[in-house]
């Protein structure tokens, strides 16, 4: 069992982020399906959201102890959940045979300094017919201290995140989200240079931001965004 502390402070942050979470959840959905594994699943923030009856089984994986033990009391609390477990560790403990319908990295994959790597070890645990679902913050022009200071290695964009997709994967959907956020986010790069966003901006964001960007990312047809999903297929 691998276990690591986790170094960002953004999970209780972006806790109240109700519509983002809604909103990003209903575009991955129809992967999300049969034996799930979630990586770095956290607090338990997202798992709710994405979380569906199409799914039989779920295993949420967390490096971090104290935030699987959060993690276990969020999972506890889900109700229609039949076959839900938390596991402390990376993909590389788990055993060999184990294979699962979709793979979740939800805002995950920009903390881990090999990322090529790491695609190809979850690719080893994908059945057939079955999907890796990565969203993860866009554009590295707009890497900030706030990323720095959570542990992110780095910011996607369309040819980047294409690069770490696993051999024998092929691509599904590659998409950007939240495009409203784009102009806001360039604008505190270069003239607030605030080190985090506070919980009152947050709130606002989430609140106000995000349903514009529902709109926008329509109109633009999802190819401008603050973030960006990519979703690969195993065809075997």
């Amino acid at each position: 069992m691998s276990s690591k502390a986790y170094v960002g402070t953004e999970l209780d942050l972006f806790a109240t982020a109700v519509n983002w979470k809604q909103y990003y959840a209903s575009r991955v959905a129809g992967y999300v399906r049969g034996d799930v594994l979630e990586v770095g699943a956290g607090i338990g923030g997202t798992t709710g959201f994405l979380y569906s009856r199409r799914a039989t089984s779920w295993l949420c994986l967390e490096p971090d102890p104290a935030l699987a033990t959060t993690l276990a009391r969020t999972v506890s609390d889900l109700r229609e959940a039949r076959d839900m477990a938390v596991s402390i560790g990376v993909v590389d403990d788990l055993e060999s045979s184990r294979q699962f319908d979709c793979i979740l990295y939800i805002d995950v994959l920009e903390h881990i300094e090999d990322d090529r790597a790491e695609m190809q070890r979850a690719a080893e645990h994908l059945r057939p017919g079955g999907y890796i679902v990565v969203l993860s913050p866009a554009h590295q022009f707009l890497f900030s201290e706030f990323d720095s200071r959570i542990g992110h290695f780095r910011r996607y964009n369309r040819r980047s995140l294409s690069a770490c997709r696993p051999s024998g994967l092929v691509p599904q959907a590659c998409f950007y989200l939240d495009a409203a956020s784009t102009l806001l986010s360039l604008a505190n790069r270069l003239l607030l240079r605030s080190e985090s966003p506070t919980k009152i901006q947050i709130r606002m964001w989430d609140r106000f931001v995000v349903p514009v960007s529902r709109l926008l990312d329509r109109l633009l047809r999802y190819r401008v965004g603050k973030s960006i999903v990519v979703v690969w297929k195993n065809p075997a």
